[in-house]
């Protein structure tokens, strides 16, 4: 029954609900299938004409959460990038993370001199004879997405800035080249644009296979706005002293202190932090 029913999508159009996405969608969480059919029947019997998808992404994360706080975390991965916020500095630094965990070497927030001007970089990332210039474009609403502009905007940037690399010692081997990531997604002339200059593009999903949630649950490198044992708050003072990772926290557990957390919740917050990190 519930097939026929519209629900409303982040960019306003409408489609028939499809309860298959949204167990897919559960099954990131990695929870026991059992759990995940039972939400997945609940949630059903929920939809109403026109419901947004935001909703039921409630409805279903409240019900997670009820039954395991990891796989709650895990399920949240994309609000999560959205929570890195309010600037886009975190989203920067937990880009850099993530490459860094990937074996380049890293830097945020340079100040580069261009060919013919100078360009602030969001992450300079080197790895043997590669070297790239990557801009960070965050977004703390899912229905934004990054059209054609941006790229052409980075690309320029990025020429220039190559123009000087080049000419740089020991550069003559080096592959240089641009990259944008973004937290939500880019339009399909956006992708075309990138695939035809060159630009690496790196958004929630794309490439296929190979984008930011793929990236994270293979490298464990969650970002710590995904633990429900935080508050709003405690996640802010986090992310103002450079913390972006769950990661990170229990490997500096002193910062919980830092920052104000009850000694009293401490051991829930290290636990979570410590399986979501778990590869599996």
């Amino acid at each position: 029954m519930n097939k026929s029913v519209l629900i409303k999508k982040y960019s306003g159009e409408y489609e028939a609900f499809d309860v298959n996405k949204l167990i897919n969608s559960l099954r990131r969480s990695r929870a026991d299938e059992d759990i995940i059919q039972d939400i997945a029947r609940k949630v059903q019997e929920q939809i109403e004409e026109g419901m947004t998808t935001k909703k039921i992404y409630q409805l279903a994360f409240k019900m997670l959460k009820r039954k395991s706080r990891v796989s709650a975390s895990k399920y949240k991965l994309k609000k999560a990038l959205m929570e890195l916020g309010p600037t886009g500095f975190p989203f920067e630094r937990f880009v850099s993370k993530l490459l860094t965990h990937e074996g380049f070497v890293t830097q945020v927030g340079v100040i580069v001199q261009g060919n013919c001007v100078q360009h602030e970089t969001d992450v300079i990332a080197q790895q043997d004879n590669e070297h790239y210039m990557i801009e960070c474009k965050y977004h703390s609403d899912q229905g934004r997405v990054c059209n054609v502009k941006v790229p052409l905007y980075i690309h320029s940037r990025f020429l220039d800035v190559e123009k000087q690399w080049e000419r740089q010692k020991g550069h003559e081997a080096k592959i240089h080249k641009g990259g944008l990531y973004t937290n939500t997604r880019f339009t399909s002339d956006a992708i075309q644009y990138g695939k035809c200059v060159g630009l690496l593009l790196t958004s929630w999903d794309y490439p296929r296979g190979d984008g930011l949630k793929n990236r994270i649950d293979k490298s464990g490198l969650h970002p710590l706005t995904a633990l429900t044992t935080l508050t709003k708050a405690e996640k802010m003072k986090l992310l103002e002293k450079g913390i972006v990772l769950c990661k990170e926290l229990h490997e500096t557990p002193k910062i919980l202190e830092q920052v104000g957390v009850p000694k009293s919740r401490h051991k829930k917050i290290l636990e979570d932090s410590r399986e979501l990190c778990r590869i599996h």
